[in-house]
């Protein structure tokens, strides 16, 4: 995908904003460790980085659940594969 760098760096902030109120809502961490888990799931990558945002192929959520709760959170937690209303309203 090619994008602006304003797009890009709006797009992590994004996905580090969402990540973050999962680790708080459902992970129970503080705000300042939800975000410090938010910016090391999600770190800037410079431009001319050949995977520069591969990790926005799946949502925050996916990314946060599998932190969570490990690989098989899809089999041992089906309630969790849709984001709730209130992780949605974020978008």
């Amino acid at each position: 995908m090619t994008w602006s760098e304003a797009e890009y760096r709006e797009c992590l902030h994004s996905e580090r904003r969402a990540y973050a109120w999962v680790m708080r809502h459902h992970g129970g961490l503080s705000p300042a460790a939800a975000w410090e888990a938010a910016l090391e799931c999600y770190p800037f990558e410079p431009d001319g980085d050949p995977y520069r945002g591969l990790v926005f192929h799946d949502e925050a959520w996916h990314w946060a659940m599998l932190a969570l709760h490990g690989e098989r959170y899809p089999v041992e937690h089906p309630e969790l594969l849709d984001p709730p209303p209130a992780y949605r309203a974020l978008e």
